[in-house]
């Protein structure tokens, strides 16, 4: 079945960032998300769920249980189950990407 970002169902979390479900089940999540200038998620972990996070316009900062590493657009990087980790765009220009996770973070989530 076909999709597009402005059909998916929307919600908003942090300090004004979008999400989008692209698909959202038990074994999968995918979501589209938009964070604007200097916003950043908070540190957190999942005890379960493997996530990819892919970048598809401008630059994010991962910050991946202590190292800090630079994702710029179309560039991409696992997050293995059990290690913290936070999203932050230091840029002066909102960053899009997608977030996988396999299995769905629902529930699978602890702030640090």
């Amino acid at each position: 079945m076909k999709i597009h970002k402005e059909q998916a169902e929307h919600y908003i979390w942090g300090d004004g960032c979008d999400g989008w479900y692209l698909e959202r089940d038990s074994d999968r999540t995918i979501i589209q998300e938009r964070m604007p200038a200097g916003t950043c998620e908070v540190k957190h972990v999942h005890q379960k769920s493997k996530q990819f996070f892919f970048i598809l316009s401008g630059e994010a900062k991962m910050w991946i249980d202590g190292t800090v590493i630079t994702l710029k657009s179309q560039e991409g990087c696992t997050i293995l189950p059990g290690i913290p980790h936070q999203i932050r765009n230091e840029s002066f220009e909102a960053v899009e990407f997608l977030v996988i996770s396999t299995p769905s973070t629902r529930g699978d989530r602890t702030a640090l």
